[in-house]
């Protein structure tokens, strides 16, 4: 029977660079910004790095197909090097391939890296996914955009449960002040500008009922993990230790497209991961349990019908939790999105999973200074890659060791 990898792997250095329009840099620069903190962070010298994992999606914008940008440009010391690439999920993608390297015993430490540099692109959103993915897009995303997309997720959502547009609409709102506002306490975050309601509710429509404070940007950035042992962790000198409780990834298998499986009001993939990743971790009341959050929300809908995916709030009720203040940073009883999220960073896809994890890791060790949470427990990760019919889950979840 597998017994997961439970406090198997410690987190003993982070970095992550300034999100934005980063013209002045390339990917290789991102990738040495992030490094350089997160091997600060861990202590250590990097001829002590075993094996390292480099996510990046649009390979052809960022650094080419192979793993050879990461090892060259941090001068690692001839290890083994792989570049992975999983759509949105790409950086946890990273991530996986060194924790389970080091549960696995296979290497000490290891090291997982995401970059991407898509404002030099010259495209005013995300490339198409369907584009580079075969079959995926003459089969099953013809002529799709992500806003129409997830617009049709938010209409259909309001339909199943009987909720007025207009109710729905002010929630949605809702989410994208309380990232704003946790954006703006974020050096690092790429937009820091407070919006009000009523800026969110007046914006041009994008695709209806989303608006332009609705959708997540594009911006370039690079995030960074070092991960080892605990044992080795503690000969290191680390007293408070940060250890990946679940790490799972779950994705479509096509029946929710194809066999009339799926209403289009949520993510079979995240309801599916997220029980796995709860049994992983030990976790049996995740509204009670876990103590803040970072999820995919490229659009405001996404975030609000992901609660209900990860079993935080009620089928259907995720909107009125959003409205009651329940995932604010202040007052609220799961923060969601402490450090503005997609939102506010944007979304260079290889990044983005280690740029959350990146935030739950300052949370623990009490380093996120105006944004700090008291006394968080858990802290939980979440990617979503593709569309909503056919897509990708990633979801870590991290704590303190033996916590």
């Amino acid at each position: 029977m597998p017994t997961g990898i439970r406090d198997k792997v410690a987190i003993i250095g982070m970095g992550c660079t300034r999100f934005g329009e980063r013209w002045d840099v390339g990917a290789e620069d991102l990738m040495v910004e992030a490094f350089e903190e997160a091997l600060a962070d861990a202590g250590i010298d990097r001829k002590e790095i075993q094996a390292a994992w480099l996510g990046t999606c649009f390979e052809e914008i960022s650094v080419g197909k192979s793993a050879l940008p990461l090892s060259i440009t941090l001068r690692l010391p001839r290890i083994p090097v792989t570049r992975v690439e999983n759509f949105c999920a790409t950086g946890t993608e990273a991530f996986r391939g060194a924790v389970y390297a080091v549960a696995s015993g296979a290497c000490d430490i290891a090291l997982a890296l995401g970059v991407e540099k898509l404002k030099d692109v010259g495209y005013g959103g995300l490339p198409n996914l369907g584009a580079t993915a075969g079959s995926l897009n003459w089969q099953w995303m013809p002529n799709i955009t992500a806003p129409g997309a997830f617009a049709q997720l938010a209409t259909a959502y309001a339909a199943k449960y009987r909720i007025p547009m207009e109710d729905l609409k002010r929630a949605m709102a809702h989410v994208s002040v309380k990232s704003h506002a946790n954006g703006s306490l974020n050096p690092k975050a790429h937009l820091r500008r407070p919006v009000t309601e009523d800026e969110v509710l007046n914006a041009p429509i994008v695709a209806y009922p989303l608006g332009l404070f609705d959708c997540c940007g594009v911006s370039d950035g690079a995030a960074c993990a070092m991960v080892t042992t605990p044992e080795i962790a503690r000969g290191l000198g680390k007293k408070d230790i940060v250890t990946v409780k679940a790490l799972q990834i779950a994705l479509s298998s096509g029946e929710e497209m194809g066999y009339n499986e799926w209403d289009g009001t949520y993510f079979m993939t995240t309801a599916k991961c997220s029980k796995t990743a709860y049994q992983e971790a030990g976790i049996t009341d995740p509204r009670r349990e876990i103590s803040m959050m970072e999820v995919h929300d490229c659009f405001s809908i996404t975030e609000l019908v992901t609660m209900e995916d990860l079993h935080i709030s009620e089928r259907g009720k995720a909107w009125k939790d959003v409205l009651d203040g329940f995932f604010d940073l202040r007052g609220g009883g799961i923060p969601c999105q402490p450090d503005g999220g997609l939102k506010c960073f944007g979304h260079p896809i290889g990044a983005s999973g280690l740029r959350m994890l990146y935030e739950m890791y300052l949370q623990l060790l009490g380093r996120a200074g105006e944004r700090q949470i008291p006394n968080p427990r858990y802290g939980l990760t979440h990617n979503l890659g593709g569309m909503p019919h056919m897509n990708i889950c990633a979801i870590t979840i991290v704590g303190r060791y033996g916590d």
